[in-house]
């Protein structure tokens, strides 16, 4: 009976909807997998997946996956499970469309020169005398290298090094390749373990594009029995070469579906393994599969090395996005400040780390308060910069400037500057102890009022968003409100959240959660809302920011009493 495996030998490949990779290893049991970090091992970032999902547990010597309460259920191979063993390469999926996709690795089998044989198949008597099992040694050499700890630049020296000897090559180099379909020189070096430059290293670049268009190692022992094109090619007539070889290196196919699978014949391009010589060389069967069997194991090499690049780049980006994410969430109010005559609470929350929507509440006199809500065109990082420049902008009117003014001036500038691509719409209101409302409406969605339990939109004046149309006017308008009255100031993303069928919540349903909610704190009513439009959506996943922001205006008379 073969030992149970141990925790962190099985992996899990998590497969984003873009098609970017990054593995961790089953380090637990249970193996916890949902939406959000809190208590899970794997958090999947898809507000459509439950935050209690699923979870791999190690039971004896196998792993096996249950479903914790996916509301759309768990699925392997496209086959909903309650719980199922899994075996390697099962693809875990949860029920909705274009999101990630988890597949399991089992620890892979040791490599053996036994295993290495049955992958080349059987070899003859000849070919297993003293020098051919010296190669096959050599092979084992590199591929247990290949899969060691050593720094990545030791291991692939060390592989051209073996390469060199089992083909009795004078010099090799290793190609890589590069976005634009060119190779860039990655080593190169001499018989004897001895290191060369690559700038004095010329692969005749015949045997390369032969070997890119065949899509199949070109092995050549003796140029003068070659290929017409390989014979007259001048790199080759210059360099006085008689034997080549080029094999192409691509990485194992990765398929995101079973139907894809049958169309993919091999994984991404990586480089080319060149060797040759001035002598002739004679090449067995045994060598061309010890070559083969190499230049797997170094294209495996290769990419592991560009995966884990691309996951330090991925979570170099993570960082920094945490850390405006971070900036971005300082500059919102915090424990809003002590108003007199109002109570406020407001929340914002971007689809993607940062996001294009802000609000903000300050003092412009003793006896007036400024607040306002902005929604910027698009979402993500180039958004949240112009978040951030128009809330530098609006706070200076605390210096006295006239908003109308100011909100020209933003125009002015943006539009200018059309090459930002980026337009916003705001509401900007400025409320007095006496209940006296100046607001400058710049496209943005009309903020609700809820007046004795009655909600209804009354600041519908307004103009263009700032930074969309040159020369367009702004100017306040005053309402007066009443003591009790709540203004409900939203984003889109309120309005415009979808459920599965890609319908809206929309403002009836807004104005229905706020109904007859007057007397209620004002944290408990950005609660309630907050649930109601969850609860609309159903596990769809966030497309737009939400931002809301509760005014609720209390008569002067009435500053000594606790805020709603």
């Amino acid at each position: 009976m073969p030992d149970a495996p141990a925790l962190g030998e099985a992996n899990l490949e998590l497969i984003s909807p873009e098609n970017t990779r990054r593995s961790l290893p089953i380090a637990e049991s249970p193996f916890a997998i949902g939406r959000g970090e809190v208590g899970n091992q794997l958090a999947i970032p898809d507000r459509r997946i439950s935050r209690n999902c699923a979870a791999i547990l190690l039971e004896g010597d196998q792993y096996a996956l249950e479903d914790r309460g996916n509301q759309l259920g768990v699925f392997v191979n496209g086959e909903r499970i309650s719980k199922r063993v899994l075996r390697e390469g099962d693809s875990v999926t949860f029920g909705v469309e274009n999101s990630y996709q988890v597949v399991f690795h089992a620890t892979a089998p040791e490599t053996s020169i036994e295993n290495l044989l049955t992958r080349m198949g059987r070899i003859s008597a000849v070919e297993s005398s003293p020098v051919g099992l010296g190669k096959l040694n050599l092979l084992l050499e590199a591929t247990m290298l290949l899969h060691s700890q050593l720094p990545l630049e030791a291991v692939l020296e060390a592989m051209l090094d073996r390469a060199i000897t089992i083909t009795s090559a004078e010099r090799g180099l290793l190609l890589e390749a590069t976005a634009s379909e060119s190779f860039v020189p990655r080593f190169a070096r001499r018989a004897g373990g001895v290191a060369m430059p690559t700038a004095g290293f010329s692969p005749t670049q015949t045997a390369l594009r032969m070997a890119m268009e065949s899509q199949t190692g070109i092995i050549t022992g003796d140029l003068q029995q070659a290929d017409v094109a390989l014979q007259g090619a001048q790199s080759i007539i210059a360099q006085r070469l008689r034997s080549v070889v080029a094999i192409p290196l691509y990485a194992m196919p990765r398929a995101s579906t079973a139907e894809s699978i049958a169309d993919i014949r091999r994984g991404q391009f990586l480089g080319i393994l060149y060797l040759d010589s001035r002598r002739p060389a004679a090449f067995s069967k045994l060598d061309r599969q010890i070559l083969d069997a190499l230049a797997v194991e170094a294209a495996s090499i290769l990419d592991n090395a560009r995966l884990v690049e691309r996951e330090r780049q991925r979570q170099r980006l993570e960082q920094e996005l945490s850390i405006a994410r971070e900036i971005q969430q300082a500059l919102l109010p915090q424990g809003f400040g002590d108003f007199p005559h109002l109570a406020i609470s407001g929340v914002n929350t971007p689809c993607h780390a940062v996001g294009g929507d802000y609000f903000d509440v300050f003092p412009m006199s003793d006896d007036r308060t400024a607040f306002v809500i902005a929604d910027v065109a698009g979402k993500g990082i180039g958004a949240a910069l112009l978040t951030t420049m128009l809330q530098g902008a609006l706070t200076g009117m605390t210096l006295g400037a006239d908003p109308a003014r100011v909100f020209h001036h933003i125009n002015d500038f943006l539009c200018k500057h059309a090459e930002v691509g980026k337009y916003a719409t705001m509401f900007f209101g400025m409320l007095d102890r006496e209940g006296n409302l100046d607001y400058l409406n710049a496209g943005h969605p009309s903020p609700l009022l809820l007046r004795r339990g009655v909600v209804s939109e009354i600041f519908t004046e307004g103009s263009y968003p700032v930074g969309l149309i040159p020369d367009a006017k702004y100017a306040a308008v005053r309402e007066t409100l009443e003591p009790g009255d709540t203004l409900v100031l939203f984003s889109d993303g309120v309005t415009e959240a979808a459920d599965l069928e890609e319908r809206m919540f929309g403002v009836p349903r807004l104005c229905e959660a706020l109904a007859g909610q007057h007397e209620v704190p004002l944290d408990q009513l950005q609660k309630k809302v907050i649930d109601c439009v969850e609860n609309f959506a159903r596990g769809a996943s966030q497309a737009d920011d939400i931002t809301l922001l509760f005014i609720r205006y209390r008569a002067a008379s009435k500053t000594a009493e606790t805020a709603a």
